[in-house]
């Protein structure tokens, strides 16, 4: 059976990542986070103390950058030049900054790159916020997340929580809004779905209805291909 890509954006918390991987391991596809590149590429400008309107400082630095997507049971592990930082680059602050790194053209030059090559083959599922529009708009299959920002923020608050952190309600939804704004406002890359994608509102789907509605609508799209 031919094996696809598949985009699935949407804005922060909107679950895209969640039924990513659920849909990856029912189709035994790769489960390739982005969003999770671009927040290791903030952490690592924050390491190092690089203003991000540095254009020579973030080019030296994704020159050098070594960032890995690796699968384990318990979910993806990103490691930043070989270090573990699943749980750093969760952090509210990193959160806001990713956003913010990723409008960088030097920045997403260099994870676009690195996820076309990964994904060449096909099998593969993305997410992010431009996979359908700018990172593979020839992706066969491509779906735009959605639900309102306080049930968004109360996922990223609970997301918190379970990693040992200890978050105010208040921040989290004050830092999504200003995410939505700053992700939506770009002038590279806006968040905006693809004409030709799929919105799922999932604001009141469980994770089950949520991967079984996607599946639903893959198994109609390769009975077209």
């Amino acid at each position: 059976m031919k094996r696809i890509i598949i985009a699935i954006d949407g804005p922060a918390a909107s679950g895209k990542s969640t039924a990513a991987k659920h849909l990856a391991r029912k189709l035994r596809y790769l489960y390739l986070d982005t969003g999770a590149m671009y927040r290791a590429c903030a952490l690592a400008a924050k390491r190092s103390e690089i203003d991000i309107d540095d254009e020579d400082a973030l080019k030296v630095l994704m020159e050098n950058i070594q960032v890995t997507i690796q699968y384990s049971e318990q979910g993806n592990i990103t490691l930043l030049d070989s270090q573990d930082v699943s749980v750093a680059i969760r952090e509210p602050e990193i959160s806001l900054l990713a956003s913010a790194i990723s409008a960088k053209a030097v920045v997403r030059t260099k994870m676009v790159e690195l996820q076309r090559e990964m994904s060449k083959m096909g099998g593969v599922i993305l997410d992010g916020r431009d996979i359908g529009t700018v990172v593979f708009p020839q992706a066969e299959l491509k779906f735009f997340m959605i639900a309102p920002v306080e049930t968004r923020a109360k996922r990223r608050f609970l997301e918190l929580q379970d990693k040992g952190l200890n978050p105010i309600y208040e921040d989290v939804l004050h830092e999504m809004k200003e995410r939505d704004k700053a992700d939506s406002s770009r002038a590279l890359a806006p968040l905006v779905p693809a004409s030709d994608a799929i919105q799922i509102d999932n604001g009141q789907l469980s994770i089950e209805a949520q991967v079984a509605e996607l599946y639903r609508h893959y198994q109609k799209r390769m009975a077209e291909l």
